[in-house]
């Protein structure tokens, strides 16, 4: 098992990187307010580890509910959400109840937006299954849910008491989704662990064969990006913005195309070769650096085309999004690979072109 924390004075809490830890109650209990947690994971999730989860919490003498969802993006809505809300009230859990969100991004958002807002904060621990969960949406705070006009556009920053990677629940995941997280691996070397691109290009073929140990640094090196970011800037009002490059973008295929259609991580990646294209566009990174991001993207199964969409209707998802300020739509760019910066200097003419660059004909 591997370490971190992420430093956020009383706030800070650790993330624990490595195999069997479900079973490890331990690692859980002295995170716990009281003796009594409610699980809340999904319906294919459930059956592969929700019963190790609750069993090894009741052999330490903790009271453990649990409340399933359906799975998928499609369901990250406050009809959804209502469900665990239910399950918090009939369950009479407290304040100082624990949620445990216990599966990928989606569970992991709605169980943090949940424990946010019931009884005005109760504390949540984050179980992801994904390895996209692992090395992004579990660490961070970040909390949300969809609505039809934009992807996490109603949400909260609520830090989780812990985050436990289990790297052995990756051994299930479809290969589809495996390929989803790396996206988010690729994305922390392309804004500023160079080094960390170097090793993913000479790796990327034993983290698709799943070999333990470099997934476990995969995911210990993207927590570690991570979780420096968001001390330095727990609130994205600077640097972590720069965690969204490819996002605006991707999150424009996601709402465009109906939550659910594309993964995330496709989507991210798609939208991470519009970015490049664009600061290719505004001469700041070489065409062969273009190329060689996607050479990377390819050889981890994701796309590097977006959806056929209009590219005004790109434009117009776009113009919902997060990073819109005072009007104005900021965007992550690469300045070099490695190395990226949030601009607000590209324009629409531009954007469409990048946008046209990586739509199919």
């Amino acid at each position: 098992m591997q370490s971190l924390k992420v430093e956020l004075g009383s706030r800070s809490y650790p993330i624990h990187v490595g195999p069997g830890l479900l079973d490890r109650a331990e690692l859980i209990v002295p995170h716990l307010q009281r003796r009594k947690a409610l699980v809340v994971t999904n319906t294919t999730v459930a059956p592969l580890y929700l019963d190790r989860v609750v069993h090894a919490l009741q052999r330490a003498g903790i009271t453990c509910l649990s409340c399933e969802l359906p799975d998928g993006e499609q369901y990250k809505d406050w009809v959804t959400l209502n469900q665990i809300f239910d399950a918090l009230l009939s369950n009479r859990c407290e304040r100082g109840t624990t949620l445990i969100a216990l599966g990928g991004g989606v569970i992991g958002d709605m169980g943090g937006f949940a424990a946010a807002c019931y009884q005005r904060g109760m504390p949540f621990i984050q179980i992801p299954t994904t390895l996209l969960s692992q090395v992004d949406s579990s660490v961070g705070g970040k909390t949300a849910i969809n609505h039809p006009l934009g992807k996490n556009m109603i949400g909260a920053f609520y830090q989780p008491k812990l985050v436990l990677a289990d790297t052995d629940t990756l051994a299930t995941l479809p290969d589809r989704e495996l390929s989803a997280g790396l996206a988010e691996v690729i994305k922390y070397g392309l804004i500023r662990d160079l080094p960390f691109l170097d090793w993913l290009e000479n790796n990327l073929e034993r983290l698709l064969a799943r070999e333990q140990d470099a997934l476990i640094h995969a995911i210990h090196r993207s927590c570690t990006n991570k979780a420096e970011v968001v001390a330095a800037d727990e609130r994205e009002t600077g640097e972590r913005a720069l965690l969204n490059l490819g996002h605006t973008f991707g999150h424009a295929i996601e709402t465009g195309l109906g939550y659910g259609e594309w993964l995330h991580g496709e989507a991210v990646a798609a939208g991470t070769m519009m970015a490049a294209e664009l600061s290719a566009a505004m001469g700041l990174i070489a065409e062969a650096d273009v190329q060689r991001i996607e050479r990377l993207l390819l050889r981890a199964k994701l796309p590097v085309a977006g959806a056929s969409m209009p590219v005004e209707r790109y434009l117009d998802l776009m113009r919902h999004d997060k990073k819109v300020d005072d009007g104005r739509l900021r965007l992550v760019l690469l300045e070099s690979v490695g190395r990226a910066f949030i601009s607000d200097a590209a324009n629409d003419g531009q954007i469409a072109a990048a946008i046209t660059a990586r739509v199919p004909k």
